[in-house]
């Protein structure tokens, strides 16, 4: 392709709300409501997906840099703060939320908001919004990696703490599930990575289309599953206004509790931002290949809400980020100056989040 050709390719509107991939993302939920895979079809599906969900843990592991992300733990006080947010904050909500059942959102529908207040923090998405806001990029790189690295033990675990028998518990299945589809992928990539890590980024435009297309797979056949097993029939349009409504207010809690806590903390204003962007968004991309091995044929409702607050916390952080740019500059200590500038090679990972 020439680059006049490449210049020719329709995109979307700077305007435009959604992206790209959420738009591929209801695409596919829009296939497996009218066309779900069942039979031998299904059993294709499932497989497919269970090897696409290694083949992205895998990439996962091979690009994240330990090294780098080790580099930054001279911060330690910002990496803490922002996985005690992920990690503590962000579950305590998700438990607070239990009185709203039946009332306000069905036992499933709670089970996905429970799981999406258990999913490690973005990496890209908080690295861009910090560096819009000119906050402290490198410690937002750090902060997203070390979720990351977490989110790998800690996301399994807590689900099936937390959400019982929504996962199976804390079977023997289930863990060797956890062990084989998400941490031996994610090892490997880690030990192979010395040799294949500058064939990924040589080629990370194309594996990012491999990414996003083993995502777009998993949702299909969660999707195709809940088509089939009827559990849609249990959601109304009224209970997802009120979900949607419930996690407006989650956002705006955590959105708050970020800024405001990071500053009670003694944090400037450049941590500050990371530690807002970093602490208060989830990964859907890592999310939605967990909810698939940890829920199986319930994966659709429970990756429900992860979708709509994934889309939500961009447009919203979107707007905070650019009135952040607006803010006047403040004086900045010797240290935080030291820990703003860039450590070593940082880069950030080019998986999608």
């Amino acid at each position: 392709m020439t680059p006049r050709t490449a210049r020719r390719i329709p995109r979307l509107p700077s305007w435009f709300p959604f992206d790209a991939f959420v738009l591929g993302l209801l695409g596919t939920v829009g296939l497996a409501a009218l066309l779900p895979a069942s039979g031998a079809a299904a059993t294709v599906a499932e497989g497919a997906s269970t090897g696409a969900v290694a083949l992205l843990f895998f990439l996962y592991g091979a690009r994240l840099s330990t090294r780098e992300a080790l580099d930054g733990i001279r911060h330690w006080r910002l990496h803490l703060t922002v996985l005690g947010c992920t990690f503590l904050l962000f579950p305590l909500l998700g438990l607070a939320a239990r009185g709203l059942v039946p009332t306000v959102v069905t036992p499933q529908l709670y089970a996905g908001l429970l799981f999406l207040c258990l999913v490690p923090s973005t990496i890209q998405s908080s690295i861009a919004f910090t560096s819009i806001a000119r906050g402290n990029v490198p410690a937002a790189i750090c902060a997203g990696s070390f979720s990351s690295l977490a989110g790998i033990v800690l996301t399994p675990l807590l689900a099936a703490l937390l959400l019982g028998g929504s996962t199976g518990g804390l079977s023997a299945d289930s863990l060797l599930k956890i062990v084989l589809q998400l941490l031996v992928p994610f090892l490997a990539g880690q030990l192979l990575r010395r040799w294949v890590g500058g064939f990924l980024v040589r080629h990370k435009k194309v594996l990012g289309y491999v990414d996003r297309g083993s995502i777009l797979l998993v949702v299909y056949t969660a999707f195709s599953l809940g088509m089939t097993a009827g559990v849609w029939q249990l959601v109304t349009p009224a209970r997802l206004g009120l979900l949607l409504a419930v996690e407006a207010v989650l956002l705006a809690v955590m959105l708050a509790l970020t800024w405001y806590g990071a500053k009670r903390l003694g944090f400037d204003r450049a941590d500050r931002v990371a530690i807002q962007f970093a602490g208060s968004k989830k990964s859907l991309a890592a999310g939605l290949p967990m909810a698939s091995v940890l829920f199986g044929a319930h994966a659709s409702l429970a990756v429900l809400p992860l979708m709509l607050f994934h889309q939500m916390q961009l447009m919203v952080c979107a707007v905070i980020a650019k009135r952040r740019a607006r803010d006047p500059e403040e004086p900045v200590s010797a240290a935080s100056a030291r820990r703003t500038a860039p450590v070593g090679r940082i880069t950030p990972p080019p998986a999608p989040r």
